[in-house]
């Protein structure tokens, strides 16, 4: 993990080096351009500009998926809120909007669970979304989306609000590996206890493990060699570190699912309005978008970007 990070935080500063480096390039190249007028030389330093734009962009952004789950997969549920088949419709387009960012940014998605509607949509579907930092992007979408449309299953043609969450989790690594290093343990070997006469062990066979790190500590004294109480000790030892670590990703993910909101009015951190008038707004940053169509087909990074830049993730 450390070792992970450390190479992580290398890359980031090769690339702000580099980023820095190009853009002094870039001004004397234009300065240049300038004293001497030369049109061909400005139209150069221009695109060497623009293309210096777009990468301290997506530096910025790096800088901000730097959270402890931000590089997993994504787990992403969504569930359609009260208002039967209208708000099971709203569900579905939300399902097929992640679905077209997903093949967009070429992840890869896996349904896990889908619960069709009782006329149209679905009640709730659960997916994987595979690929490099996908919980860092998707995280930002948890939370209540709201629709504003006028009703194809209303024959009146009023206009309806509907309610959808969605929820995003970090895919965890369940293969968990635990590594015991020697420099974190101490180990002490006393005499075993008995019910004396013949049986008293008359040689430190026994065995005590201590993990500095974490406190734990595990003993044997059934076999009579050392060495064996040892590597039993050793297994008791790991399959406590396991639980452990096993339980800080249920407190992980338990702590996450605690800051999901209800499916209700006042909550939502998206509006996408189809009538009277055609805006998605995210509530959060106060950025809205004219084409909902472009949105509802995966256009969403205006928005992910936004709120990760912002902050607000």
């Amino acid at each position: 993990m450390i070792l992970k990070e450390r190479t992580l935080l290398s890359h980031r500063i090769d690339a702000f080096h580099a980023l820095e480096k190009d853009l002094e390039e870039a001004g004397i190249l234009l300065e240049l351009a300038v004293d001497e007028s030369d049109e061909e030389v400005l139209a150069e330093a221009t695109d060497q500009i623009g293309q210096l734009a777009d990468r301290m962009h997506r530096f910025s952004l790096d800088l901000m998926l730097d959270g402890p789950d931000d590089q997993n997969n994504a787990i992403l549920s969504i569930n359609a809120g009260a208002g039967g088949t209208e708000a099971q419709d709203w569900a579905e387009m939300l399902f097929r909007m992640y679905l077209r960012w997903v093949e967009g940014k070429g992840f890869k998605a896996s349904v896990i669970d889908f619960q069709p509607g009782d006329e149209a949509g679905i009640k709730s579907v659960t997916f994987t979304a595979t690929g490099s930092y996908a919980f860092g992007y998707l995280k930002s979408e948890s939370g209540v989306h709201r629709l504003v449309r006028i009703s194809p299953f209303n024959a009146s043609g009023k206009r309806h609000t509907s309610f959808a969450s969605v929820f995003v989790y970090p895919e965890l690594d369940n293969t968990i590996e635990v590594d015991v290093a020697e420099k974190d343990l101490r180990i002490d070997v006393f005499r075993a206890s008995g019910a004396g006469g013949q049986h008293v062990n008359k040689t430190s066979s026994a065995v005590r493990i201590t993990h500095l790190p974490t406190g734990i500590v595990v003993q044997c004294q059934q076999e009579k060699s050392q060495h064996r109480n040892k590597d039993m000790a050793m297994k008791v030892l790991k399959a406590r570190l396991y639980e452990a670590e096993k339980r800080k990703q249920d407190e992980r993910l338990q702590e996450i699912h605690d800051g999901k909101d209800d499916i209700a009015w006042g909550s939502q951190i998206r509006s996408y309005v189809m009538h009277p008038y055609q805006m998605v707004k995210d509530h959060r940053i106060g950025l809205d978008v004219g084409n909902v169509n472009t949105v509802l087909d995966g256009g969403i990074d205006v928005f992910i970007e936004g709120v990760l830049l912002s902050g607000k993730a």
